[in-house]
């Protein structure tokens, strides 16, 4: 993802913690059990509900990175890649100042802060920070 330069101070606390930096991959789709059958038939993945107080949630086993299926009112399904990054806030403004609309400010969860951006391309991203690298 870097090509080693150093763009101001953004390089050492924006970009992603690993040489993996999607470290979750979620479905957001209408309906939750056709997807769930879908994937398990396709791709033999396993899934597992976890209760969450806002709706359905399945956690699945991609093999190597998280992954889940969430049940939400969307136009149409789509996979978000969640790139973990040491500084939630830094990395949600760094994304509003290249031109991305930010559609969830950083919001505190269990286990780190998430945030949501749409790039000027179209595509959505999510930015994740676990809560022992919170600063």
């Amino acid at each position: 993802m870097s090509s080693g330069a150093v763009v101001g101070h953004w390089e050492q606390d924006v970009l992603p913690a690993s040489s993996q930096p999607v470290v979750h991959l979620e479905l957001h789709t209408g309906d939750l059990p056709e997807a769930q059958a879908l994937y398990a038939e396709l791709c033999g993945w396993r899934a597992e509900r976890i209760d969450a107080g806002s709706g359905s949630y399945l956690a699945l086993a991609l093999g190597g990175i998280g992954g889940g299926i969430v049940e939400c009112d969307t136009g149409r399904p789509l996979w978000l890649p969640y790139v973990e990054v040491s500084c939630i806030g830094e990395a949600t403004e760094r994304a509003r100042a290249l031109g991305a609309a930010v559609l969830l400010e950083p919001r505190e969860g269990p286990a780190g802060w998430r945030s949501v951006v749409a790039t000027p391309a179209g595509g959505e991203l999510a930015f994740w920070q676990p809560k022992d690298r919170h600063r």
